[in-house]
């Protein structure tokens, strides 16, 4: 939440202090997406003597993920000692526990996906969710109910599970009381239809973003631009980015610019076949 307001437009791999005092360290572990494995089934007991347990009925297929980068705001990271891992798949996500909101002071200021915080919006703040994701939250004092959209990280309060905007807060009864027991439920990525029908769904694609190949790192910058400059020129866009490894500035060239992990991936063994044999796909986002 409001720590990472400090924190994103860094987004680097190190310690930082971020607004409000907090410690923040973004990891670099793990680098890509990979679907967990399903959990072994449990196997069927019977409750009548002499009679066979009854077979259970196998779940569904779960949608097939590929492996991908890691965007920015999915990586694990660490606020003063405690670790946090996002969810990549909200499916499924039921949790209760205390909520609270945050208004005015954040107002204008940039939540952890890089939008602008609009305490107006129906907005929510939460430690692990896919930021984007829409939550019906339930008031469990009053009953009462309202969908808000994951855009924010937070908050980091003991027994807190979501932080809500002022709006949201507002229309559930909360701004009074500053805090409520809440039930939060994941619904999925909004779609409107032609007929302005809301629905929530999972993504359509995993795979899709904007990847890039690095193909090089380089200590001095000079190699890395003229580098750079070619590939612009071959493959019409390129970047160079800096970073520190034990103590050493990198100047690491990318070059091309991919709409899907597959784009990315089949650039990649292209690269490699022209000799850039370390070369590697990452997210631009």
């Amino acid at each position: 939440m409001k720590l990472f307001r400090c924190l994103f437009p860094l987004l680097l791999p190190s310690i930082l202090v971020a607004c409000g005092g907090y410690d923040v360290r973004v990891l670099d572990e793990p680098s890509v997406y990979r679907r967990p494995p399903a959990a072994p089934a449990l196997p069927p007991v019977s409750t009548s003597p002499g009679i066979p347990a009854p077979q259970p009925t196998p779940p569904p297929p779960a949608t097939a993920v590929p492996d991908r980068p890691l965007r920015p705001w999915e990586k694990p990271y660490v606020v003063n000692g405690e670790r946090f891992d996002p969810l990549l798949d909200h499916q499924g996500f039921v949790e209760e526990g205390i909520a609270s909101w945050y208004g005015a002071d954040f107002h204008g200021k940039k939540t952890s996906n890089g939008e602008i915080y609009d305490m107006h919006a129906m907005t929510a703040a939460h430690k692990t969710l896919p930021l984007g994701v829409w939550v019906q939250v339930r008031n469990l004092k009053t009953g009462q109910e309202q969908i808000l959209r994951v855009n924010d990280r937070g908050p980091f309060v003991a027994g807190r599970v979501i932080d809500l905007s002022f709006s949201g807060a507002k229309a559930l009864g909360l701004v009074g009381p500053g805090t409520a027991p809440v039930r939060v439920e994941a619904l999925g990525f909004q779609a409107i239809d032609a007929a302005g029908r809301v629905s929530y769904q999972a993504p359509p694609r995993y795979d899709l973003g904007d990847f890039s190949i690095q193909i090089g790192a380089f200590s001095l910058a000079a190699n890395a631009q003229k580098m750079a400059a070619e590939m612009e020129r071959k493959h019409g866009f390129a970047s160079v980015q800096t970073g520190m490894v034990n103590g050493t500035m990198f100047h690491r060239v990318r070059a091309g610019k991919y709409g899907s992990l597959a784009e990315a991936e089949k650039a990649r063994q292209a690269f490699d076949s022209q000799g850039y044999r370390n070369c590697f796909v990452v997210s631009l986002d």
